[in-house]
């Protein structure tokens, strides 16, 4: 493993726990086999595709966790550069602004500085996929009603960090050695939602010239 990537997987930067997988169930084995994948280099547009025989709710599931811990890692290292100062307004670039809006303190879409939006967005998404009722662990236990809708509202959120981390502060990463990284793990996110049709066409734009310039 390269310093730089040594950097990026530096446990003390990690922005938020690991959730992990227990060993034995059936998340583990597809986990593991999506791990696979990845690590025998295959083609992202295939890796991301749904193995024969399995149900693509389970699929979509454990990438769900899996991008909520690399993503969680990317930020991880940016953080200490995300600042209320450097970050007042949560935003990607001049022409995407990120409103921060849930069911408890902030009932309408407010402004807020990107770390504020962060902590928050992470907090959310925790909660989301440690709830046995939107995330069932155990096998034989149906996946609720509104399953793909929290899915879909978890990528898009996330891929808010990615906007943020491109636009804002990509230097930084550069400077580590580590947009190799960064950009095979975006390239992955964005073959995954666009292979299940997770986050709207629209939602995408803000990185279209990012993923053009970068020749994927």
């Amino acid at each position: 493993m390269s310093h730089a990537l040594k950097q990026v997987f530096n446990k003390d930067k990690t922005f938020r726990p690991k959730r992990k997988f227990e060993p034995g169930t059936q998340r583990f084995e597809l986990h593991k086999k999506a791990q696979a994948s990845l690590n025998a280099g295959l083609d992202l547009k295939v890796a991301v595709q749904l193995p024969p025989g399995e149900e693509q709710n389970d699929w979509v599931a454990v990438h769900v966790v899996d991008f909520f811990n690399r993503i969680n890692l990317i930020y991880g290292t940016i953080s200490d550069y995300c600042t209320e100062q450097s970050c007042p307004v949560m935003s990607g670039g001049p022409k995407y602004e990120y409103r921060w809006q849930d069911e408890h303190k902030y009932r309408k879409p407010t402004a807020l500085s990107a770390p504020q939006y962060m902590n928050l967005l992470m907090d959310w998404i925790e909660v989301q996929i440690n709830n046995e009722d939107i995330f069932p662990t155990n096998v034989g236990t149906p996946f609720p009603k509104n399953f793909l809708p929290v899915v879909k509202k978890i990528l898009s959120r996330l891929f808010r960090v990615f906007v943020h981390v491109y636009i804002h502060h990509f230097d930084r990463i550069t400077q580590m050695g580590s947009e190799a990284h960064v950009n095979t793990c975006y390239k992955h996110f964005y073959y995954f939602v666009k292979e299940f049709n997770l986050i709207d066409t629209k939602e995408l734009e803000p990185l279209v010239s990012v993923w053009e310039g970068s020749g994927y």
